[in-house]
């Protein structure tokens, strides 16, 4: 078993603290999402042993496409695993959109397609479909695009919301980008088992997420296939508990409760299914948090879409992270607050115990080359 990390990219600012929002509410850190912070992001992704950073989609962030691509002559291995809304882009676009990337950044990239989960958001980029709807469409999109990575023939393709003729691409992405694909409403389901590369699921408790992987393979079954998993979830890890039960705490102190209620309220509007998961998880209430061994749900309390974070010492991080990988989990997307910090804080705490079980290896180590002075053997004149 070979585990892989990935990193996140906070396109909509960070902070010390906690950033309030998202997944369809305004969202913005006091770091501003800079350039020149987002490229020492990905440095310090790259260096600690990640294999890619996620960069996210929505009103409330930058563009994912344009913001790694100007990141991809920064870095040399890092990969970049960019969201995507099926609803606002064509097929084909989007499938010339993955051979250029691939292309430019010599096959560094990785697509993860976000269906959309709050109408009132998509409704801002002109998208009124319902949720069945954009999962029917989801799959529609996810047919086209794969059709057009692999064939060598015009495909045309006649469905309830996507109708493409004689579509061709002129140059195929080589390698084909993996797809991460998450939701946990019934739709969600058929769509992952067809298209798919890995399923991506928020951090709930191991059994939890256990039952829902295989809701998953079994529908995989069906059609065949055999997906990868992966987890999507923040971590907050120190050399003590103590240390790490401190930071949590602190995060929770500088919660505004105003700004609670706020997110809460518009979370209660949501469609998402993992949404709402999440939310039952806190209830939005700060009282018992640690609704597993080293597993806190403060994050949910103020920020959309992922909201649980991993909190202990390194041993008792890579313990839970080993517990979820025998789940079947092998991709764990991670993230903390700031960024930049907690990248060294996992890739320098928890990656070196994993490397030493045998679990995860670092992507690009270079070997060292032993230093030479010169001259220094050169007879005098």
């Amino acid at each position: 078993m070979s585990l892989s990390f990935h990193w996140f990219l906070p396109t909509s600012g960070d902070s010390r603290g906690l950033v309030v929002g998202g997944h369809g509410t305004p969202m913005s850190g006091d770091r501003p999402a800079s350039l020149h912070y987002l490229n020492q992001i990905a440095a310090a992704a790259e260096t600690n042993g990640f294999e890619a950073v996620l960069t996210p989609t929505g009103s409330w962030c930058e563009d994912a496409w344009l913001t790694t691509a100007m990141l991809v002559e920064t870095t040399e291995t890092l990969k970049f695993l960019v969201a995507l809304r099926p609803g606002l882009m064509s097929p084909t676009l989007a499938a010339q959109m993955a051979g250029t990337f691939q292309r430019h950044s010599a096959g560094r990239l990785l697509i993860n397609v976000v269906t959309g989960g709050e109408r009132a958001e998509q409704a801002v980029y002109g998208d009124f479909a319902d949720k069945e709807s954009r999962y029917a469409r989801t799959g529609e999109f996810l047919h086209v695009v794969k059709s057009l990575w692999n064939s060598h023939e015009p495909v045309t393709f006649q469905g309830e919301h996507i109708h493409v003729e004689n579509a061709l691409l002129s140059n195929r992405p080589d390698p084909v980008p993996p797809v991460f694909f998450g939701g946990s409403s019934g739709p969600a389901g058929p769509v992952a088992a067809q298209y798919a590369d890995t399923y991506l699921t928020w951090g709930e408790p191991v059994l939890a997420v256990s039952r829902k992987l295989d809701w998953i393979r079994g529908l995989a079954v069906d059609h065949g296939r055999k997906l990868d998993y992966g987890l999507r979830i923040h971590v907050i890890t120190r050399d003590t508990a103590e240390e790490a039960w401190a930071v949590a705490d602190r995060l929770l102190a500088g919660i505004d409760p105003a700004d609670i209620e706020r997110v809460q309220n518009a979370m209660a509007r949501s469609e998402s299914e993992g949404q709402r998961r999440m939310t039952e998880l806190h209830n939005g209430s700060t009282d018992r948090l640690e609704i597993a061994p080293n597993l806190w749900a403060g994050v949910g309390l103020v920020r959309g879409g992922a909201g649980t974070a991993l909190v202990g010492s390194h041993e008792e991080v890579a313990e839970r992270l080993l517990e979820y990988s025998n789940a079947g989990i092998t991709h764990f997307v991670l993230s903390g607050y700031p960024h930049l910090e907690e990248a060294y804080w996992f890739g320098e705490g928890v990656l070196p115990i994993l490397e030493r079980k045998g679990v995860w290896r670092h992507p690009n180590r270079r070997p060292a080359v032993p230093a030479v002075t010169p001259f220094a053997n050169a007879s005098s004149s």
